[in-house]
C-alpha cells in the first residue's frame, strides 16, 4: 500500500459515508458503504480475505475517496447513485433491471385505465410495477369488465364534450363504455368508477365488494333481476381476485416483506408489499457478482435490495406509510422511522415463508434457463459441488462404481458402473465373472476386479477415473486402497466408500464417515452410482443364473452341438423321454452316429 494511501485511511472520520477505491488508471473499481468509514476501510488492508476475489480487489487499489453523510439511509441512497454511474467492476450489480409494466390512471376529466412500461404521463397515477405482464393484463381486463370505463384516446375536455367533437364508437354500442365523449354519463358517476378502482389497485377491494353486494340486494328488492346479475357478475370477478389476493389476516397493514437466497454466482431477493393482508406487489430480482466468488453479505445484499425496492416503488409509499419491514435476515444498514423483524409464528411468519418460497422459484427458473441454453452448464456446476464436498483436487469427470453380486456364493459376478460428466456412460459398462475369488468372500472379489479392471486400463493406457467409488463400509474401502497402492494409482484415483444402511461417506485413513445433506448434488449423484451398479449387477447376475438353470445332460456331450440338441428335444420333448428311447428311434431324428454318441454319453452320466 502507497504510504499516500495510507495516510488518507489514517484520516478517514469515525461517521457514516460511502468510500470509492480507484485502480491505477484512476477508474472506480468498487464503492461501498459504511456505517464508520474508517474501521470499514481499514478491514481490507489488515488481513489476508478468505475469498480471492477481496483479495484481488485489495491488490489493484491505488487511491481512495470518500463521502461523509449524515445517516446510513443516505449512505444506502448515495451507494446506488455511484454503482449506476460508475457500473464497478468488484461491485454486486442489479441485474433484473429491465422495464416491468404498469398501470396507469390519467388525470383527465374522464380518466383512461392502461399498461404502460413508461412513466410519462403528467400527473397520473401509477400502480405496480408487475414482475409478469401477464397478471397485469388480466387485473386491466377484471377491471374493464367491473366498471365501464372508456379505452380511447380522446382529448375529452369540457369543452370538447360539450361541442359533442367525437362520434360514439364500438365500445358504446356493445356496452363496454357509457359514452362520456358525449357527457352521456356524468362525470360524478364516471369518477366514482375511478375512485374504485384506484381502491381496488390499492388493494382495498373489501369496501368495493361490500358495496356491490348492497347494490345487488337492493336491485333483487326493486325486483329489477337482469341489473342484479350484472351487479353479481362483477361481484364474483372482484372476490375471485380478492381471494388470490388476500392471503393472510386483513389486519396486516402497510407492512414490506424482504427474503434473500443466495448461491456463489447470485443472490435473489423476493419483495412484497401487503395492505390489508392483500399483496398489492410483489417482485423477485437477481444480484449477479461481477466475479465468481463474493464477500459481500446476504445482511449488505439486502441493505442493497430495500433501497432499490422501495425507489422503484416510490409511488406506494406516497400513499402508505411502512414503518414495519419482515425479513429472513436482518440487513446490516437501518432505515429512520422503520423497523425490521423476523417474525417467528404467526401469519407474519407465513407471509416471510411465502416470500422465500417465491425467491427460491425464482432462483430455479433462472437455472432451468440457463441449463438449456448451455446444457454443460449444470453438470460442472454438480461437479464442482461434488469436488467441494468430497475434497476432491480436481473435477470428477469420469466416475467408476463397482458392486459385486452372489447368491450363497454361487454364480458370482461384479459390476462397474462409469458416469461422465455427472451421467451414466453405458457404453462404458462393465461385467465381471469372478474367476478365482471364493464366492463368499466380499473383499477377495472386490480385491479381483479392481486388479483386473485398471491393470487393463494401464496395459491399454486408456483414460484412468478422478474419482472410484466403492459400495460398501470401510473394509471394501480399504481392500480398493490396497490395489490402487499395488498399481501404483494411489495418488491418481480418489477412492470412497459409500454404506448402505444411512448413506455414509467414508475417506481413505478416516474412521469417521462424512454425513451430506440429504438433499445435496453430490449424495444423489453417489447414489445414483451406487443404485446403477446394483441393478448392473443383479441383471447379470440374474441372467447368468437363468442360463445354468435351463442347462441339460445334453450340453455337456461333446459332438452334439445345439442344432442337434434343439432337434432332440422338439422330438421327444425332454431329457428323460430321451433317456427312455432306444438307439434306432433317436437316429430316425440325428442319424446313426450322433444316436451312438448320446446314448453312450447318456448311459455313462446314468451309471455315475
Amino acid at each position: 500500500m502507497r504510504d499516500e494511501l495510507k495516510m488518507k485511511i489514517s484520516l478517514l472520520p469515525s461517521s457514516p459515508g460511502v468510500y470509492q477505491y480507484l485502480n491505477r488508471e484512476g477508474t472506480v473499481i468498487y464503492v461501498g458503504k459504511a456505517k464508520n468509514l474508517k474501521r470499514r476501510v481499514s478491514s481490507y488492508f489488515n488481513r489476508v480475505h478468505p475469498v480471492v476475489r477481496t483479495n484481488l480487489l485489495v491488490r489493484n487499489i491505488w487511491d481512495m475517496k470518500y463521502i461523509v453523510v449524515n445517516s446510513e439511509e443516505e449512505a444506502l441512497d448515495l451507494e446506488a447513485n455511484l454503482i449506476k454511474e460508475y457500473q464497478p467492476r468488484y461491485n454486486v450489480l442489479l441485474k433484473d433491471d429491465k422495464s416491468y409494466p404498469w398501470i396507469c390512471v390519467t388525470k383527465e376529466l374522464f380518466p383512461r385505465v392502461f399498461l404502460t412500461r413508461e412513466k410519462h404521463t403528467k400527473g397520473a397515477k401509477y400502480f405496480g410495477p408487475y414482475p409478469k405482464a401477464e397478471v397485469a393484463h388480466t387485473l386491466v381486463d377484471t377491471l374493464k369488465q367491473l366498471y365501464p370505463i372508456r379505452t380511447c384516446r380522446h382529448q375529452l375536455t369540457q369543452e370538447n364534450v360539450e361541442n359533442r367533437k367525437y362520434k360514439l364508437c364500438l365500445q358504446y354500442h356493445i356496452k363496454n363504455c357509457e359514452g362520456c365523449c358525449q357527457g352521456i354519463v356524468s362525470h360524478e358517476t364516471y369518477s366514482g368508477y375511478i375512485e374504485n378502482i384506484t381502491k381496488i389497485l390499492n388493494g382495498d377491494t373489501k369496501q368495493v365488494s361490500d358495496f356491490l353486494m348492497q347494490e345487488i340486494m337492493a336491485r333483487a328488492e326493486e325486483l329489477k333481476f337482469e341489473e342484479a346479475e350484472i351487479l353479481k357478475r362483477k361481484f364474483l370477478l372482484l372476490e375471485n381476485y380478492r381471494a388470490k389476493s388476500v392471503i393472510v389476516n386483513p389486519t396486516i397493514h402497510n407492512v414490506d416483506v424482504f427474503s434473500i437466497v443466495r448461491d456463489e454466482g447470485a443472490a435473489y431477493v423476493n419483495f412484497m408489499h401487503v395492505r390489508n393482508g392483500a399483496i398489492v406487489q410483489s417482485m423477485t430480482v437477481e444480484y449477479k457478482f461481477q466475479d465468481a466468488g463474493s464477500d459481500e453479505t446476504a445482511e449488505e445484499i439486502l441493505s442493497t435490495a430495500v433501497r432499490d425496492m422501495r425507489e422503484r416503488f416510490s409511488d406506494t409509499y406516497k400513499h402508505d406509510r411502512v414503518k414495519e419491514i419482515l425479513v429472513n435476515i436482518v440487513p446490516d444498514f437501518e432505515i429512520d422511522g422503520i423497523d425490521y423483524v423476523v417474525p417467528q409464528r404467526g401469519d407474519k411468519r407465513k407471509l416471510v415463508a411465502i416470500s422465500l418460497k417465491n425467491a427460491e422459484q425464482y432462483r430455479t427458473e433462472k437455472l432451468k434457463m440457463m441449463e438449456k441454453l448451455n446444457p454443460e452448464q449444470r453438470a460442472t456446476r454438480t461437479l464442482t459441488t461434488m469436488m467441494k464436498d468430497l475434497h476432491l483436487n480436481e473435477l470428477p469427470r469420469h466416475i467408476e462404481c463397482f458392486d459385486n453380486s452372489s447368491i450363497s456364493g454361487t454364480n458370482a459376478v461384479a459390476s462397474c458402473v462409469v458416469f461422465r460428466n455427472a451421467k451414466p456412460s453405458k457404453k462404458d459398462y462393465r461385467h465381471f465373472n469372478i474367476k478365482t475369488a471364493d464366492g463368499l468372500d466380499d473383499y477377495a472379489q472386490m480385491r479381483e476386479v479392481i486388479g483386473r479392471r485398471y491393470t487393463r486400463l494401464l496395459n491399454e493406457g486408456a483414460e484412468l477415473p478422478q474419482l472410484l467409488v466403492v459400495d460398501g463400509g470401510k473394509g471394501q474401502l480399504n481392500t480398493a486402497v490396497e490395489v490402487l497402492d499395488e498399481l501404483g494409482l494411489r495418488g491418481t484415483i480418489a477412492t470412497i466408500g459409500i454404506a448402505k444402511r444411512l448413506d455414509e461417506i467414508f475417506f481413505p485413513g478416516d474412521s469417521v464417515p462424512l454425513y451430506i445433506d440429504k438433499n445435496s448434488e453430490t449424495l444423489r449423484v453417489i447414489q445414483r452410482l451406487r443404485d446403477e451398479a446394483h441393478r448392473f449387477g443383479i441383471t447379470h447376475h440374474r441372467n447368468k443364473r437363468s442360463k445354468s438353470q435351463v442347462r441339460s445332460a445334453l450340453d455337456d456331450i461333446k459332438g452334439i452341438g445345439p442344432k442337434t440338441r434343439v432337434a432332440l428335444l422338439k422330438h421327444f420333448k425332454s431329457v428323460k423321454r430321451i433317456k427312455a428311447a432306444s438307439e434306432d428311434e433317436i437316429a430316425l431324428v440325428i442319424g446313426a452316429a450322433k444316436a451312438k454318441i448320446v446314448v453312450e454319453a447318456l448311459l455313462e452320466v446314468k451309471s455315475s
